[in-house]
């Protein structure tokens, strides 16, 4: 069974598959998920957002032109509305079947097979913190697909990891961020006993890193595209990268360090 809290084996860097395996697949489509589970992930990446009538959808954006046919904002149609929507030709006309899906089916395709990670986009954050807020929907749905020990849910929004570090039974949570971490990063993040940190890999430092793991906290950089950034990010002994291309990652991981 999958334990993300009581899993240690970081003697090698996970491979996390950011929103799937885009460099070959849509984004954040089933297709993706499968193909990064194939080329050997840890962990899958997701996106997380509310549709009109308030059901988890998979999709980076608030708005559907990037990576769909559609035009308009993600809240503006109902679930049934986006799954109509074609999220696969933009990328390339042989995925022109894939879907938005819900999150429901994700958690479906990787139970008892991979690590996921639920990113709350920040803009699906309400600071009312209605019954059926994303984020006390997205654990709810969690602990029904009984996968609470193997997800992490992560953001941007402190608010949201807070509202889940409250929870009674919560998930791990992560904190993301495009900034450097300091002492007030790390008191934010023990606070909430959050299980990971996850930077842009341009700004992480062999410093931080000390920081966060000192404090036990996990490192898991993302955008790790380019061999020179996975090599930069093993040799500080990061415990994960979340990549584009998992595939490649998984070749780099075989590579040996240099004498």
């Amino acid at each position: 069974m999958l334990k993300i809290k009581s899993n240690n084996n970081f003697k090698s860097l996970w491979i996390i598959g950011h929103r799937g395996y885009p460099a070959k697949y849509p984004e954040n489509t089933l297709a993706a998920f499968e193909a990064a589970i194939a080329a050997g992930a840890a962990m899958i990446e997701l996106d997380v957002m509310l549709s009109r009538d308030r059901k988890l959808v998979v999709i980076h954006d608030a708005t559907l032109e990037r990576t769909t046919n559609g035009n308009g904002g993600v809240v503006d149609f109902t679930l049934a509305e986006l799954k109509r929507l074609d999220a696969g030709s933009r990328f390339n006309a042989a995925f022109a079947n894939q879907q938005l899906p819900a999150l429901s089916e994700v958690l479906d395709l990787a139970n008892g097979r991979v690590y996921v990670n639920i990113e709350i986009k920040s803009n699906a954050y309400e600071s009312h913190h209605p019954p059926d807020a994303v984020e006390k929907q997205v654990v709810a749905l969690l602990e029904q697909k009984r996968m609470m020990d193997a997800a992490l849910v992560s953001s941007f929004e402190v608010k949201i990891l807070e509202q889940i570090a409250g929870m009674q039974a919560a998930p791990a949570i992560a904190f993301i961020s495009k900034d450097p971490a300091d002492k007030n990063t790390v008191r934010m993040c023990t606070g909430l006993n959050v299980f990971s940190w996850h930077p842009d890999c341009k700004i992480v430092t062999p410093k931080q890193i000390k920081l966060m793991h000192t404090n036990g906290i996990r490192v898991f950089p993302y955008n790790v595209d380019m061999l020179q950034d996975y090599i930069r990010m093993r040799d500080m002994k990061v415990d994960g990268v979340i990549t584009n291309d998992p595939a490649l990652a998984a070749q780099w991981s075989g590579m040996k360090k240099a004498a």
